[in-house]
């Protein structure tokens, strides 16, 4: 297998989830800055041109993240990162969906349409009276989420799992982009500065990201 990789969030959360399982496959980098992942040959394999993207041995291309973590659990399954039962791997999903539809798309797109215009503006349609409301609804769901968090270790109870793992990788982008976590939300502080202290949170961050004096 070949990962496709590249700076940012998605593929800092897949090498994450990579380093969390103890695997590590061929790299080929793409430069984003440059729209390399926007034009052929890249654009032939994968037609949305989003990264992180898997190639399997059968040639294939996997490029949705959530869908790359669920092919690896698959087939590398200790440390469990979804889950070891239905049970187990249906709540994984269930908050990896909520933390994806209420805060990181939007929190995301804040970003593309605000600070990162000048980069997205050729690739996607922007909106940039937009941008001011998708990080307010970011912030609104942080905070909801902020309660739910007290006496937990981890976003799905005492499991880490790859929901953890897509919310920080959105959480310390968004602090270099102008979106920093708001200190009132102490049970989302105290849980990304647990999630920081694994090694897998410093091990992934990409050299690019530092240069810009970004992470991801």
């Amino acid at each position: 297998m070949k990962l496709y990789d590249s700076f940012g969030p998605n593929p800092r959360a897949l090498r994450m989830f990579l380093h969390e399982k103890g695997i590590d496959f061929p790299k080929v980098s793409l430069d984003l800055l440059a729209a390399e992942n926007r034009r052929p040959p890249y654009i032939d394999r994968n037609p949305n041109g989003q990264m992180p993207a898997l190639e399997l041995d059968d040639g294939r291309l996997l490029a949705e993240t959530a869908a790359i973590f669920e092919y690896l659990e698959e087939k590398y399954p200790h440390p469990p990162l979804v889950g070891r039962t239905p049970e187990e791997r249906a709540e994984t999903r269930m908050w990896q969906r909520r933390i994806e539809l209420k805060i990181t798309e939007h929190l995301y797109n804040g970003f593309r349409f605000a600070e990162g215009l000048e980069l997205f503006r050729t690739r996607m349609r922007c909106l940039p009276d937009a941008a001011a409301g998708l990080k307010a609804i970011a912030r609104d769901n942080l905070a909801w989420l902020d309660p739910l968090l007290r006496d937990k270790q981890f976003i799905v109870g005492d499991r880490f799992t790859m929901a953890d793992i897509i919310l920080y990788a959105a959480l310390d982008f968004g602090a270099t982009v102008g979106q920093p976590l708001d200190p009132a939300l102490t049970n989302v502080g105290s849980w990304r500065e647990r999630i920081a202290k694994r090694p897998s949170a410093a091990a992934s961050l990409h050299p690019t990201s530092a240069a810009l004096g970004m992470n991801g």
